[in-house]
Formats: C-alpha cells, sequence, structure tokens
C-alpha cells in the first residue's frame, strides 16, 4: 500500500508538473525581448531597432490554431545608430509619427509547419497602410518561457516610409528585414 501511495502522488505530481508546462504563454518578458530590422542605404547593409514596444499574447504551442497575438510599436523609439537619422525618420517623409505614432500587427492565423514551426498571418500596419504579411515562427522553450523567434520582409513602399524625393530606392533600398525576438512567459 505504501508503494502504491507513493507511486500515486509521484504520478499527480508529474501530471501537475506537465500542466504548468503546458499553460499558454500570455505576456511577454519586455527586457529579454527585440524588434531589429536590416536596411541597405547606398548598398551599404545598416542594422536599427525599436526601443519600446508592447504585446499581448494567448499562444500555446500545443494549440497553435487559437493563438493570438498583437503587438504596437513606438515609431519615435526607433534607434539606427545614428541620433541625426533617428531624427529624421521620425519626419512626415518616413514614419510621419507625428500622425502615425505606431505601428501594429495584428495575427489572423497561427498554424504549425513542423516541431517548434508556425507559420503566422496577420494583418501590419504603419502609417495608415494595412497589408497582410507571413512569417515563419520558431518556439524554443526555455523552463516557463519559451523564445519565439521569426522575422519577414517588408517593402517599404508599400507603407509609404520614405516619401518624396526618399521615394526611388537608390539610396535607401525597398526591401527592410524586420526580425524579432521576443521572451513569452506564461504569467500575465
Amino acid at each position: 500500500m505504501n508503494t502504491l501511495l507513493k507511486s500515486l502522488i509521484a504520478l499527480s505530481a508529474a501530471a501537475l508538473a506537465w500542466q504548468v508546462q503546458a499553460a499558454p504563454y500570455q505576456s511577454i518578458v519586455p527586457a529579454k525581448s527585440s524588434i531589429t530590422f536590416n536596411f541597405k542605404q547606398m548598398g551599404v547593409s545598416a542594422d536599427g531597432r525599436f526601443k519600446k514596444f508592447a504585446a499581448q499574447v494567448n499562444f500555446d504551442p500545443a494549440k497553435a490554431a487559437q493563438g493570438q497575438a498583437s503587438f504596437e510599436v513606438e515609431l519615435a523609439s526607433v534607434d539606427t545608430g545614428s541620433g541625426e537619422a533617428d531624427q529624421e525618420v521620425v519626419t512626415k517623409s518616413w514614419f510621419n509619427t507625428a500622425a502615425f505614432p505606431k505601428a501594429q500587427f495584428v495575427s489572423k492565423q497561427i498554424k504549425p509547419t513542423g516541431p517548434n514551426q508556425y507559420e503566422v498571418l496577420g494583418t501590419l500596419s504603419i502609417k495608415g497602410q494595412s497589408r497582410e504579411v507571413k512569417f515563419p515562427l520558431k518556439h524554443t522553450p526555455q523552463g516557463k518561457d519559451g523564445l519565439l523567434t521569426g522575422g519577414f520582409t517588408l517593402k517599404r513602399a508599400d507603407y509609404s516610409i520614405g516619401e518624396g524625393m526618399w521615394a526611388k530606392f537608390d539610396v535607401v533600398a525597398n526591401d527592410i528585414q524586420v526580425n524579432f525576438s521576443i521572451t513569452a512567459s506564461q504569467g500575465k
């Protein structure tokens, strides 16, 4: 009887541990998360990042199709590595942060494509322009947290990023590679 009781306790503890691990991710850890971008200016590769963003997530890797995510990026928090460039990209010709302070992404569909691999479809809105984007997402478990990584190529002309004399792609290329690394947590 003592052995049976110990076995039941061990089995119950294992089931409880599995249930805790299977809880959906419901928030992000900003200090362990980033949204970065890469672009070419006059043929030279340059990197940047956004320092301020918020997200709402509800993602259980075992039930990916039921998952949801939305992000808001404060465009004025852009960091290109150059103070002069940072001041330029918030102007009307580029992000026009006075009229459009945030970019927003809202997922429509998350579907598994392999072990810890998913495809995300959603709507990206920047400067009053909205387009569907699709990108791969990788999930890497890290204890109770999970690392969600992915990226996509944004066509800046689709969102009127770089108007007037900047509308051509001879100085700044049309393709902007956006990457993210988000640490998601099970708690709110």
